[in-house]
């Protein structure tokens, strides 16, 4: 890794880079143990990354998206004719890798647009442009993300014990995070923050990844089983829960990794804010409810083993929903990069695309 990515990998924890024309990515698989980055260069290569988890978080599938069509675009043919089909070929491919995260498509169909702005001007001349758009939407979710650390610090306390669900940081975007950006921007402006990151069965997003890269942060974070938050917020030991997302619906529905929408009825209960943050491009305007959202389901040995130690009998079946959806009336706010939608409605929601966002 050169020493400009090793900085920005310092600075930003982001688990993606373009090196050369390849994509190069922190294999999430092997985490919190192993530190393995793997390179891709071909459409196959990076849409079976996204399926299989090596790359996983909506923001951060986005960019390998976005990366892996101008990868994959430097090994198409130099007519135009041959250049438009192989290029309509590798936005299928890599758009079908899953489906819950509208991020995935979003920056596919930004390329596209790229792609039929730039291809009169020649192949060589529409590949230099997807592989600068491929960057600027790294940037910019890395810039998104610090913006959302920032206003949503404002909304946690001083000396507040945060609960987060999966992992919404670094790991799952640009770099900094979502969800673990605001608690970043709140411990940034001087805040004493206590987190408690759910394990998030079956894939242990919290207790696998949030909890190495706050670790690495040194913010104060502790690991909790998933059916215990519950019984903390009854003992009045969480004072707010702040997560990420897939995909919003125009409502301000909310689908998220399983266990969520528990989280949130826990929170209404007690009477505990329920906080999302998310970018804009994460809102889904032609979804008009949670109940059109996609919801993947994956493999059943996600649930019947961890690694390769075998936890339910041969011949159990087994479900494995990979997301649910939180309704709007349970969401306390929507962070996002250019404001906060208080509370949630069709209304807030579609106000925020009325506002411009400035790079710092």
């Amino acid at each position: 890794m050169s020493e400009d990515k090793k900085q920005l990998w310092r600075e930003a924890l982001s688990p993606i880079y373009w090196d050369e024309g390849k994509v190069v990515m922190l294999d999430q698989r092997l985490l919190p143990t192993r530190e393995v980055w793997n390179t891709y260069e071909t459409a196959d290569q990076v849409a079976d990354a996204i399926r299989e988890m090596v790359i996983r978080g909506a923001p951060a599938i986005g960019c390998a998206a976005a990366m892996g069509v101008a990868a994959a675009a430097r090994g198409l043919p130099d007519d135009e004719a041959g250049f438009r089909a192989g290029f309509d070929a590798i936005c299928r491919r890599i758009g079908e890798a899953r489906p819950t995260a509208v991020n995935l498509s979003w920056a596919v169909e930004r390329q596209r647009e790229v792609f039929e702005s730039a291809i009169g001007r020649g192949p060589a001349a529409a590949r230099e442009a997807l592989e600068r758009e491929a960057l600027e939407v790294w940037h910019e979710d890395i810039d998104f993300c610090r913006a959302m650390g920032r206003i949503g610090a404002e909304l946690i306390p001083d000396g507040a014990t945060v609960l987060t669900h999966c992992n919404a940081g670094a790991l799952a975007t640009g770099g900094y995070g979502t969800a673990l950006g605001v608690i970043r921007g709140a411990v940034e402006a001087g805040k004493r923050i206590r987190v408690l990151a759910d394990e998030t069965r079956p894939f242990l997003q919290g207790a696998r990844l949030t909890a190495w890269e706050l670790h690495h942060d040194k913010i104060d974070v502790t690991v909790i089983c998933d059916n215990m938050a519950g019984a903390l917020m009854q003992a009045g030991q969480i004072q707010c829960v702040v997560v990420g997302s897939d995909r919003i619906a125009a409502n301000g529905d909310v689908a998220n990794k399983i266990g969520t929408y528990t989280v949130a009825v826990l929170a209404k209960r007690h009477g505990v804010p329920f906080y999302v943050a998310a970018p804009r491009s994460t809102i889904d305007l032609q979804i008009k409810s949670g109940a059109e959202i996609p919801i993947e389901e994956r493999p059943a040995r996600e649930v019947t083993h961890v690694g390769e130690t075998q936890l339910v009998p041969d011949g159990v079946p087994v479900r494995n929903i990979a997301f649910d959806v939180t309704p709007a009336e349970l969401v306390a706010a929507i962070i996002t990069e250019v404001g906060i939608a208080r509370p949630p409605s069709a209304q807030t929601v579609r106000a925020l695309f009325d506002r411009t966002f400035e790079r710092p």
